[in-house]
């Protein structure tokens, strides 16, 4: 449940429009709701809280489970964000909940609801260093768009040739917060970071030959970066992120 939409309710109740007890059936599954055949407790509460909806990791859950799940946010007409969902799952899930949009990259299911926010705030840039890195980049700015952020993609300007980043010296001053994902050493969001004062959240991929170990090279190369404002997320984690990114810009206004 969105903010206006418990905000219509109260003001439906005070001018006598709608009944208490009526108005008490709306809240029947507020602010959680119970399916115990999905093994799943959904938090209807959390947009109130955080004034984004609550989102479905789809890794490690059956079609079975996702369902259930996702039908039911759907039904609160706030949007659906679904990650890390394979590409046979997002086909067979779309077939039983109609209306949402894969995105086969950032592997995830977007439904936008008609309580989506509009875009606001300052842009929040997306910045890759390879094309590798560019499905968790995808992830992160799906995920921002779905919270109401303001978009924009600067994709290969890794540190391979430096020149490159160069380019986009404007829009990196311009922006209100930058995404900066990165694999193999993870030394591109300490470039950005040098080149524009707005804060940086780095982003360390899984992307990199064996020394990477898996992206930790590069998550240890971001947490020791020598430019100031950087902060990190964990390893392949574009949607915190592109979560916290849209909070970021949000409060800029």
């Amino acid at each position: 449940m969105l903010p206006a939409t418990l905000l219509d309710l109260l003001e439906r109740v005070a001018s006598s429009a709608l009944s208490p007890a009526d108005a008490l059936a709306e809240l029947r599954d507020f602010p959680n709701a119970s399916l115990p055949e999905a093994q799943a407790t959904l938090d209807t509460h959390r947009a109130l809280r955080t004034g984004q909806p609550e989102v479905v990791f789809g890794q490690g859950k059956s079609l079975a489970q996702l369902r259930q799940i996702v039908p039911a946010l759907v039904g609160q007409g706030a949007p659906v964000l679904v990650t890390r969902l394979e590409e046979g799952l997002a086909t067979a899930l779309l077939e039983a909940a109609p209306g949402g949009i894969h995105n086969p990259l950032a592997r995830t299911l977007v439904y936008q609801g008609e309580l989506a926010p509009p875009p606001q705030g300052p842009e929040l840039l997306i910045v890759s260093a390879g094309t590798s890195d560019t499905p968790v980049a995808e992830e992160a700015a799906v995920s921002a768009e779905v919270a109401g952020a303001q978009v924009g993609r600067i994709s290969d300007v890794g540190v391979a040739g430096l020149h490159r980043i160069l380019n986009h010296n404007t829009r990196l001053r311009e922006a209100g917060v930058i995404v900066v994902v990165a694999g193999m050493e993870g030394a591109l969001p300490t470039v950005v970071a040098g080149l524009s004062g707005r804060p940086v959240i780095a982003v360390p991929t899984s992307v990199g030959y064996g020394a990477s170990f898996g992206g930790l090279a590069a998550l240890l190369g971001m947490l020791n970066s020598c430019a100031s404002g950087v902060s990190v997320v964990n390893i392949d984690n574009g949607f915190g992120a592109g979560q916290l990114g849209a909070r970021l810009t949000r409060e800029m206004g």
